[in-house]
């Protein structure tokens, strides 16, 4: 003998709102069709949130299906329900669907249904970090100081990024007295000044632990007039970038460039422009000589040579970095970069 029922369920539905998922409390129950069929909403939905859902009740052993769209206060119901096993499946648009486990209706059965919830529904995001010219650069110039020939000779002003971001002033100031004060500097300047002691270059600085020490004083300086004027501070008068970019690509293209780069340089606009700050730089440092060699050594001689020898010398240097250096100079290891924002 078939029964009839009247099944109310409370349909919860969540929302976005500050939570991630939202529960209404309720009753649902199956009595017969005279019984009067109530309940009432506890727990209000989120503001903002969709107040309507799709239930459909299936029976378990037929496979019918009945449908309802839940009240905006989250209840729906079925009536004349025959007795059987059924299921409860709640749906609502930008949630994941929920389903009961099995209902088993009989004939006077009186029923409460609660704790459904539904969750909301992942969704996928893309964020697009951006990062300041200054804060690439930072990066790109981290990896620099990093890079040495041979692991251990400094090239610290070479860039194998072809579009690398302008170094700020202070970062050009930075790269300079990192530079400068690096131990093979120093290293450097014993070495010259061990040279030229041998070899009685400058005789007024004399011989023995005095002269040695003059020498090296003198070397120390002619590097560090060199790499503040040539390398920060004309740069930065000029908003020029001090660093040589690696180019590749053939023999004749290449050497053309590498001794091109003596006389042009890039801008912190990107754009080449007259090395302003590598040729004058050159001449200034050797007018700094004038302070500190033999005065039997100072005069304009010696600005003229030494200009002219820091030029040839960077040629050379220029040529070395494109064909040789490449392939012996240890780096960092390159980290991901954001792309840069105006």
């Amino acid at each position: 003998m078939k029964s009839a029922f009247s099944l109310c369920v409370p349909a919860l539905v969540a929302a976005l709102a500050g939570s991630p998922l939202w529960a209404q409390t309720g009753r649902a129950v199956v009595a017969p069709p005279s019984s009067p069929v109530t309940g009432a909403a506890q727990n209000a939905p989120p503001p903002g949130a969709d107040q309507t859902a799709r239930v459909t009740l299936r029976n378990s052993a037929t496979g019918a299906e009945r449908s309802a769209t839940s009240s905006g206060t989250g209840f729906f119901s079925f009536s004349d329900v025959a007795a059987g096993t059924y299921t409860v499946a709640v749906q609502g648009q930008g949630f994941v669907p929920w389903s009961s486990s099995p209902l088993v209706v009989r004939a006077g059965d009186y029923r409460q249904i609660s704790n459904i919830v539904i969750r909301i529904e992942a969704a996928a995001s893309t964020t697009l970090v951006t990062a300041s010219r200054h804060q690439v650069a930072e990066l790109q110039l981290e990896q620099e100081e990093k890079q040495r020939i041979a692991g251990v000779i400094p090239n610290f002003y070479i860039s194998y990024v072809p579009d690398a971001a302008p170094l700020s002033a202070g970062q050009k100031s930075r790269l300079a007295f990192r530079s400068l004060f690096d131990p093979v500097t120093f290293i450097t300047a014993g070495i010259t000044a061990g040279a030229e002691q041998g070899e009685n270059v400058f005789p007024a600085f004399g011989q023995g632990s005095v002269g040695f020490a003059k020498r090296y004083g003198a070397a120390f300086a002619d590097n560090a007039s060199s790499d503040l004027i040539a390398n920060a501070v004309l740069p930065i008068v000029f908003r020029q970038d001090p660093r040589f970019y690696y180019r590749g690509g053939s023999i004749r293209s290449r050497t053309l460039y590498a001794l091109a780069t003596v006389f042009i340089c890039k801008g912190d606009d990107g754009r080449w422009q007259p090395n302003y700050s590598f040729v004058l730089g050159g001449f200034a440092a050797a007018s700094v000589s004038n302070l500190y060699y033999p005065a039997a050594e100072r005069g304009g001689s010696l600005v003229v040579t030494n200009g002219l020898l820091n030029l040839a010398s960077g040629a050379g240097a220029a040529l070395l970095e494109e064909f040789v250096f490449q392939k012996i100079t240890t780096r960092g290891k390159h980290r991901s970069q954001a792309p840069a924002s105006p």
